[in-house]
């Protein structure tokens, strides 16, 4: 499914509902939305559902936090 400018806005409203400090990229080229998120793939599939995107939880990547923690204290 192809993201337009509004989709993409209702996604990040969505999202930031859930977690405000989240961050949301789409690369266009992949087709893929990238979000770095205190969420799991299952509440996460739940959000861009409301949100009008819907996708399976089985078709989230969740990768391992890479965070250190330094620079939120």
């Amino acid at each position: 499914m192809a993201l337009d400018p509004q989709a993409l806005g209702r996604i990040e409203d969505a999202i930031y509902d859930v977690d405000p400090a989240a961050v949301i990229d789409f690369a266009p080229s992949s087709h893929r939305l990238r979000v770095a998120a205190a969420l799991d793939a299952n509440h996460l599939a739940v959000v861009l559902g409301f949100a009008g995107y819907p996708v399976g939880p089985d078709a989230i990547e969740q990768l391992p936090s890479i965070c250190c923690g330094g620079c939120s204290g």
